[in-house]
């Protein structure tokens, strides 16, 4: 039976006094030490945050010892098999999934506010034809909250609500208009006759003047993708995004801050350095050497995609990824290399003892470049399907974090600079 935990005790010299335990529903209890430093004049010291419960929340859950994601307490793998993404966010955004009427309601929210203001579009010609999407995506994003002033009272619940729901339905525009206008192409508008993912298909991919007809089979999986990246509880930018919403900030100007914070090579662009990583392996016969480089310590090379910072078994949705991959692949009637060095190095990583013992397993950046590769997506795309996806999860957060009253959020810090000094006094004054 797991020890059940009332109070922790800190001593200080003779005396002793005891801090809260809190328990959530599923997860490890927390110490409540939101009192230690008024009490008792101390800090906890937690760089990263590693042990630091940030936030009480009710949307995700995850459990890296069993390699358990939840999305409102749905396991991840039967709403990738049955659900489809537009009800997951409704789902991560209200707590339930919707009834048939709450569905086709919130699929008009979608088709009402999925279109950019022309003037926004403008924004584009501004960049460098060369600019990274997720540059353009930050800055046009931030750009929304000059133009939608009806929802920036964060204090109506209305306001907010539709703010959310403009930011889900001007994604794929906004996403894909990134890159249509890197190539030169003109903006594609959304088809409201068409689902969330093959809208986002045909605005990225649809040439002028011709009827983009979508691949079902791709359309499905592409659906998937944004599922398994919704949301992932509190990493780096959904964080992000809840930090700068407790001081007030926009929805728009916080989205906008949890983009660039996903842009980072170890949060969202993780999918990109595991294509990489293949393409240096190049071939099947070269595994032995990577495999062996990997484990040296002294060699700066690391197998890509393998291990997580929360699970330490193996990742859930790596499974239903590399599924797809190979589903995608054998329907497009593709044979790509990259996956073939990606299953078999799979397959003799888990059978090494080096990373049976550090349980580095697949993680769902692994697969997930290769199938939106297969899909015809470039690399420099990858982090921008992933913003789009995961802004399901940082609006439901932003909305969850409405309702809390503990105010800015302000962390402290452990001082180890100088100690109190004195201008110098021979020191000529500035004129």
């Amino acid at each position: 039976m797991a020890q059940k935990f009332v109070s922790a005790t800190i001593s200080e010299n003779q005396d002793e006094s005891s801090l809260p335990v809190l328990e959530g529903t599923l997860g490890p209890p927390a110490v409540d030490i939101q009192s230690l430093y008024s009490r008792h004049g101390l800090l906890a010291y937690d760089p990263g945050f590693r042990s630091t419960a940030s936030t009480k929340s009710a949307i995700t859950f995850v459990d890296g010892d069993k390699g358990m994601l939840l999305y409102r307490g749905y396991p991840i793998e039967e709403l990738a098999e049955r659900s489809d993404f537009v009800e997951v966010a409704y789902l991560l955004m209200n707590g339930e999934l919707p009834t048939p009427a709450q569905r086709a309601e919130f699929d008009l929210l979608i088709g009402q506010h999925n279109l950019l203001h022309e003037q926004v579009l403008s924004f584009y010609r501004g960049f460098r034809r060369d600019a990274h999407p997720m540059a353009v995506m930050v800055g046009v994003v931030g750009a929304l909250s000059a133009f939608y002033h009806d929802v920036m009272d964060i204090r109506n619940p209305e306001d907010r609500s539709r703010a959310a729901v403009r930011l889900i339905a001007k994604m794929p525009m906004l996403a894909a208009a990134s890159y249509t206008y890197s190539m030169g192409r003109p903006v594609r508008y959304p088809n409201n006759r068409l689902d969330y993912a093959s809208n986002f298909q045909q605005m990225m991919f649809g040439i002028p003047s011709e009827e983009y007809v979508p691949d079902p089979v791709v359309a499905r999986a592409l659906d998937i993708i944004f599922i398994l990246h919704a949301d992932h509880e509190q990493n780096a930018s959904t964080s992000t995004v809840r930090l700068a919403a407790s001081s007030g900030a926009n929805p728009f100007a916080c989205i906008a801050a949890g983009i660039a914070s996903l842009w980072g090579p170890a949060h969202g662009g993780a999918n990109e350095a595991v294509l990489k990583m293949l393409t240096d392996i190049g071939s099947v016969d070269n595994i032995p050497k990577a495999i062996a480089r990997a484990k040296d310590k002294n060699d700066p090379f690391r197998l890509m995609g393998f291990g997580h910072r929360i699970y330490k078994n193996f990742d859930p949705r790596s499974r239903v990824i590399q599924g797809q991959a190979r589903k995608v692949l054998a329907h497009l009637g593709k044979k790509d290399p990259l996956l073939e060095i990606a299953v078999r190095l799979e397959e003799i990583a888990l059978q090494d003892e080096y990373f049976i013992e550090r349980k580095l397993y697949p993680n769902v950046d692994f697969y997930s470049g290769i199938l939106l590769r297969a899909m015809g997506f470039p690399m420099n795309m990858f982090t921008a399907v992933f913003a789009l996806a995961r802004t399901a999860g940082w609006v439901s957060h932003w909305l969850e974090l409405q309702q809390e009253s503990h105010g800015i959020d302000r962390p402290r810090q452990l001082y180890v600079g100088p100690t109190l000094r004195h201008y110098p006094a021979e020191r000529a004054p500035r004129s």
